[in-house]
């Protein structure tokens, strides 16, 4: 994890990447807790065996829980002190390139792309990227906004 002392160390980061992450595991339970979450049991991601016979060979995690990964990943590979608090701001250009299937490791990295004074605080643009164990192109690339807040 990199540790920063203050949003100007962070800004000063612009153009670095971090991580990556620690990798985990993607579970059927998980992807089944997810579509009861948001109402999403399309096939692909909770009928075991129908998916067996399926594009993917497989069930797949939805894209959007590939997406709601993204701030406990973020946890692992940036800090920043110095702050009263940090907020979820946005997304910029989010992508699914290629599915997760079931029972994958992923992990993320991370690439600061800028961060900018606004009359609210301090807002970084860090592009995410989940990677698949063993496989070239990423299943979610994401451009995340935090906004933090400096401590008064």
């Amino acid at each position: 994890m990199r540790t920063f002392a203050n949003v100007q160390e962070l800004k000063a980061a612009v153009g670095e990447k971090f991580g990556p992450t620690e990798w985990r595991t993607v579970t059927q339970e998980q992807v089944n807790l997810f579509a009861d979450a948001t109402d999403d049991h399309q096939w692909i991601h909770v009928d075991v065996e129908r998916a067996k016979e399926g594009p993917f060979g497989g069930t797949i995690a939805h894209g959007y829980l590939s997406l709601s990964l993204l701030p406990s990943f973020m946890d692992e590979i940036v800090e920043v002190e110095g702050i009263s608090m940090g907020i979820n701001y946005g997304l910029n250009k989010v992508r699914f390139p290629r599915p997760i299937p079931v029972g994958a490791r992923i992990r993320a990295v991370g690439e600061l792309l800028d961060v900018k004074g606004t009359p609210a605080g301090y807002l970084s643009n860090l592009k995410m990227s989940i990677e698949v164990e063993g496989e070239k192109r990423p299943a979610c690339i994401a451009e995340t906004l935090s906004l933090y807040v400096p401590a008064e």
